[in-house]
């Protein structure tokens, strides 16, 4: 009876390790390829939505300044036999799955304050995010002609329409899905569970 117990605990010991280890190896692989999807600008091999406003090849997708990239983190929970990838921004829900967005007052005053940032109209206040680069100028006032300008004269266009669209108006956000479920997620799943049930077992 002394053996069967002993042999249980090793076991229970071993499911505990297997758990562990493969809950963290899921979190680290998983959370390479949903960062890789920012690069790849799709979910895996299903390509996004390309911009109605800018088809510009050269602009990330979802890039702006990298803030929902960067946000993104990971946990994984031993307790729950989970690994759970959130972001603190709150549009990438959105982002992720699609949807409407109605137009309000505070997102017309907000696209406004970030249109004259960019055209040097507006200085950045305390209060608020300094999320916008504004465009670069020779002495002479002139506008450099660089790859920045560029990118934040497009920027400062959309943020003029937006800004200037009316209020109960509907804006549809494509779906650009950078985190969830896929084939290629259960495949990564399958290759790491069975990698460290020989490891451990």
């Amino acid at each position: 009876m002394p053996q069967n117990s002993s042999m249980t605990g090793e076991l229970e010991q071993k499911l505990k390790r297997f758990i562990k280890l493969t809950l963290k190896d899921i979190s680290v692989k998983l959370g390479d390829e949903f960062d890789r999807n920012f690069e790849r600008e799709a979910f895996f091999n299903e390509k996004w939505a390309r911009r109605k406003f800018n088809d510009d090849e050269s602009r990330g997708l979802l890039a702006g300044e990298g803030t929902l990239r960067r946000t993104i983190k990971k946990e994984a929970s031993v307790t729950d036999h989970s690994v759970i990838f959130t972001s603190s921004v709150p549009y990438a829900v959105i982002h992720n799955e699609g949807g409407t967005i109605t137009v309000t007052r505070k997102m017309k005053k907000y696209f406004w304050y970030r249109y004259l940032l960019i055209m040097g109209s507006k200085r950045s206040r305390p209060d608020k995010p300094k999320f916008t680069e504004k465009l670069q100028r020779k002495k002479s006032g002139e506008l450099r002609d660089n790859q920045k300008n560029r990118e934040l004269t497009e920027e400062a266009k959309f943020c003029k329409i937006m800004a200037l669209k009316k209020v109960g108006s509907k804006i549809v956000i494509p779906k650009r899905q950078f985190i969830g479920m896929h084939p290629e997620v259960e495949r990564i799943i399958r290759e790491i569970a069975d990698a460290n049930r020989q490891t451990v077992f």
